[in-house]
Formats: structure tokens, sequence, C-alpha cells
């Protein structure tokens, strides 16, 4: 943990983080089993379902990277890299990181520039099935000209791109500090065949 870093505010950001992950992840399950009993007891359908959860799926997979790069459970392959000192390997690691960095720079400008056409002069393009609900209306004065959405537009699904963008850059920045603080050393998952090693030894040796 950083000089001044509050553990109290940084596990209040980790739970906000995870409830939300968890809570579209939960939505994700509900909405799709909602709809296979609607389908195979009711003979229905709920019309949206399909839509919803694929939005869903998208929000989940761009909040969830950020938070793995927060929590540096991303895969990665590091064989040759700790083979190396503990200098130069720290050298390397700031190297993924910038280069992660300005990739990600340019996912966040692309993101902006696309949702931001959503935002303003196609503002009127809406979703496919999901229905506007009544208290996010306002937004028809604001950005409709006043016109009531049947469907959510598009703006509001899409606004993850950037957001999401924004807070992977935001992780990547806060694990370059962390990388050259010496607060960790790389920014992928620990080994999880070296664990299996020991995992094994462990259990031979009780054996014996």
């Amino acid at each position: 943990m950083s000089a001044g870093q509050n553990p109290r505010h940084r596990n209040q950001i980790d739970t906000i983080e995870e409830t939300l992950i968890a809570v579209i992840l939960g939505l994700m399950t509900v909405i799709t089993f909602a709809n296979v009993i609607a389908r195979y007891i009711f003979n229905s359908n709920i019309l949206w379902a399909l839509e919803a959860t694929s939005f869903l799926f998208a929000w989940l997979v761009l909040l969830g990277m950020s938070y793995a790069v927060k929590k540096s459970t991303h895969l990665g392959v590091d064989a040759m890299i700790n083979l190396l000192p503990s200098g130069p390997r720290k050298v390397l690691a700031l190297i993924a990181i910038a280069c992660c960095i300005a990739y990600t720079l340019l996912l966040l400008k692309g993101s902006w520039d696309y949702w931001w056409k959503f935002a303003t002069t196609a503002s009127f393009l809406e979703v496919d099935d999901i229905p506007m609900p009544g208290f996010l209306q306002f937004l028809a004065d604001w950005l409709n000209d006043g016109e009531a959405y049947e469907k959510i537009p598009r703006y509001i699904p899409y606004l993850v791109l950037p957001v999401g963008m924004a807070l992977l850059l935001l992780r990547f920045v806060q694990a370059g500090w962390r990388v050259w603080t010496g607060q960790q050393q790389s920014i992928i998952a620990s080994h999880e065949a070296e664990e299996m090693v020991h995992e094994a030894a462990a259990v031979a040796e009780r054996e014996d």
C-alpha cells in the first residue's frame, strides 16, 4: 500500500466495483433465467432479454478488465522474465506497462469519439428492443429536442466504452506506480503452474 493511502477508502472503492460487477452478472443470470421460463413454460418471450444481456455482458467485460489489472489477475507468460535479476525484470515490467498505457490511450480516444457521436448528432438513435424507463425520459428533453424515447438511446449502453477505457488507463497508471515503487513486480497473475508444483510437493511430503 502506498504511503498516505487510506485502507478504508481503498476497500470502499473495491466494494463498489465488486458490487457493480456482481450486480451486472446477477442481472444477466436473472434475465436469462426468466426468458427461459417464459419461453419453455409460458410459450412466450421477453423480447428485450437477448439485447439486454448482450449489453450487460459488454459492461461486465469492460469493467472487469480494469478491475483485473488492479488485482493483477490477468494471465501472462513470464517464464523468460523470471530468469532475469530484479532490476531488469522491473525495467521490462515498466516497459510493458508503458505499452499498455499507450494502447489504452488510443482505445480511450477511439471509444470517446465513437460514443460522442451517439450522445450528440445521433442522440435520436435507439436500441432495438429495450424499452426506455420512465424515470430516464428527462434525457429526451436534454438530448432529443423533447421527443420521448420509446427504446433506450444508444448512448446509454455505449457509455461503458469511454468509461471502461478511462478506468483501464487509471489502473495501468496505478500499476506502473506500484511497480516503480517496488510494491509489486508485474501486472499479471501469479504463476499457476508453480503453485501447482508446490501443492504437489506438499502432498508428496505428507504422504511420505
